[in-house]
């Protein structure tokens, strides 16, 4: 399994309209193939900034399964105007 982290930070005045694309959003993620889970956590201290876990079986689900996919292309024209910065995607693994 592998854990897909993204810090989003949010424009202000945006916040509550991105919550509502998200939930809409979430149903393209879901979608795809070795897709697992994911949530959206918002920051307590940090106005407007919130972190995406994905789960999923590989990289390649994500980079390739998802990003290269016409469900991607729903979730971008959603969400990716909400972005200042637009985040940075990390990939983690268990440790044996």
């Amino acid at each position: 399994m592998i854990l897909e982290l993204a810090i989003l930070h949010v424009k202000a005045g945006k916040r509550l309209a991105f919550e509502n694309d998200f939930i809409t959003a979430s149903q393209y993620i879901a979608a795809i193939d070795d897709y697992i889970r994911h949530s959206l956590k918002k920051c307590i201290e940090i106005e407007n900034q919130y972190v995406l876990l994905v789960e999923w079986s590989s990289v390649e689900a994500h980079e390739i399964g998802f990003r290269q996919s016409p469900q991607y292309l729903k979730w971008k024209e959603l969400l990716h105007d909400y972005y200042d910065p637009f985040p940075q995607v990390f990939h983690y693994e268990d440790l044996p």
